[in-house]
C-alpha cells in the first residue's frame, strides 16, 4: 500500500511526485533533510529515547527524561508508577519493531501492529481497531467508530497524496491522533506511524520538547474541536522536526 525505501517502485513513486510538482521549492511543508538511509537511522538511533520521553509527557506521566532514559536502559527506577513503566516499554518494543520493519510498506494492519506494541496490557484491547465510543479529554468533539474499509481508503489515499513526505507524515499523525482508531495510545501510535514515514525516506524524525509540550497540547486540542490541522501542522513543521545538518 506503501511505496518501501530504496526500491524499484519507491524511486518510480518518488520520481513521479517530484515530476509532478510544479515548483518543490514553494511547497509550505517542504522537506527539511535529505538523509542517506544510513544517516537516517543514525538519527533515529540517538533520538528513539527522546522519542519515548515525548509520548509519556503527551499523556502526562509523571517521568522525567532522565527516569525514562534509566528505564530504557534496563535499570530500575524506584518509586516510579508500574503503568508508567509499562508505557515506557511498550514505546521501546514499538521502535524496535519499527526498525526491523523500516522497508516494509504501510498498512492499516501496520498501524494496528505498532499499536499492539504501544498499548499492550493498558486498554480494553490492543492491536485492533476500535469498536465502541470514546471520548477526549477537554474537547466535546466526539470521534465515529472506524470501519476498516474507510480507515483504508484513507490511509491510502495520504500516503499517496501528492505532497511533500514531511507533510504527508504530518497529516498521517493528525489522521491518526483525531481518528482514535484504538481504545487507547492514538497519540503514541500516530507519532510512531509518521517517524516511520520519516525515517524511512531519510526527511528527519518527529520529536516534541518539553519546551513545547504545552503549546502542542493547546493546538492539538483545538484540532479536536474544529478539524483544521494547519495551525497543529505549521507549529509541528516548525519546532518538531529534527535532523542532521551536514
Amino acid at each position: 500500500m506503501y511505496f518501501k525505501l530504496r526500491n524499484e517502485e519507491s524511486i518510480k513513486v518518488v520520481s513521479n511526485l517530484a515530476n509532478e510538482m510544479k515548483d518543490g521549492s514553494n511547497m509550505k511543508y517542504e522537506d527539511k533533510f535529505k538523509l542517506t538511509h544510513e544517516q537516517s537511522i543514525f538519527l533515529a538511533k540517538k533520538k528513539w529515547d527522546e522519542n519515548v520521553y515525548c509520548g509519556m509527557k503527551m499523556e502526562n506521566r509523571a517521568v522525567t527524561f532522565p527516569q525514562t532514559k534509566t528505564i530504557l536502559n534496563g535499570i530500575n527506577v524506584p518509586n516510579i508508577d508500574l503503568n508508567d513503566i509499562q508505557a515506557i516499554l511498550n514505546m521501546r518494543d514499538a521502535w524496535k519493531y519499527l526498525f526491523n520493519t523500516i522497508d516494509e510498506p504501510i498498512t492499516v494492519d501496520y498501524f494496528c501492529k505498532i499499536n499492539e506494541y504501544i498499548s499492550r496490557n493498558e486498554s480494553l484491547n490492543w492491536g485492533v481497531l476500535r469498536n465502541g465510543i470514546v471520548g477526549i479529554s477537554g474537547t466535546d468533539y466526539q470521534p465515529p467508530i472506524p470501519k476498516r474499509e474507510d480507515a483504508e481508503k484513507e490511509l491510502y489515499e495520504h500516503l499517496h497524496a501528492n505532497l511533500s513526505v514531511t507533510e504527508i507524515a504530518l497529516n498521517i499523525f493528525c489522521w491518526g491522533a483525531r481518528g482514535q482508531f484504538f481504545w487507547d495510545g492514538n497519540k503514541r501510535t500516530s507519532m510512531t506511524l509518521a517517524n516511520k514515514i520519516l525515517v524511512s525516506h531519510g526527511v528527519g524524525i518527529l520529536t516534541i520538547t518539553d519546551k513545547y509540550m504545552e503549546k502542542f497540547n493547546e493546538l492539538l486540542l483545538n484540532f479536536y474541536n474544529t478539524g483544521d490541522a494547519e495551525k497543529l501542522k505549521d507549529f509541528l513543521y516548525e519546532n518538531a522536526i529534527q535532523g542532521i545538518v551536514m
